[in-house]
């Protein structure tokens, strides 16, 4: 399952995946991953939950960055669930390029059993009408 957060900047997207995050610990028997551009919220999520600053990582483009996601899940068949914050900046993509990542997200999803939530900085008129169902909160 793939479930968007989506709004404008500064809408408060990162506190609402932060708080879903932290809230899904008691219903997965999984292994959470957070990605995020930086550090900056290590201290606001539960340890049990693993914080990837992608920027170590030196991933520079979208094929790159599904790789990534890929080899993550490669190297751990326990994870349950990965929240993708900044989805558009660490994922290298402009807002009319998001249909075949988040396609290949969903098929991802299906492929390894493992839920994805997104956060996009976006309006949510402007997310592509075939992802309306998937959006899980609109801010």
């Amino acid at each position: 399952m793939v479930n968007i957060i989506v709004g404008e900047k500064g809408k408060g997207k990162t506190k609402v995946l932060l708080e879903k995050a932290n809230g899904v610990l008691k219903d997965y028997t999984g292994k959470i991953v957070y990605i995020d551009k930086s550090n900056k919220h290590m201290y606001e999520l539960n340890n049990s939950i693993r914080l990837v600053n992608i920027k170590d990582y030196m991933v520079e483009n979208t094929g790159e960055f599904l790789g990534f996601i890929c080899g993550i899940l490669s190297q751990d068949s326990d994870i349950q669930a990965i929240f993708l914050d900044s989805f558009l900046k660490i994922a290298y993509l402009e807002e009319n390029e998001i249909t075949p990542v988040l396609n290949k997200l969903i098929a991802i999803s299906k492929n390894f059993n493992v839920d994805f939530v997104i956060s996009i900085s976006m309006k949510s008129a402007n997310l592509p009408a075939e992802f309306k169902d998937n959006v899980l909160v609109a801010l």
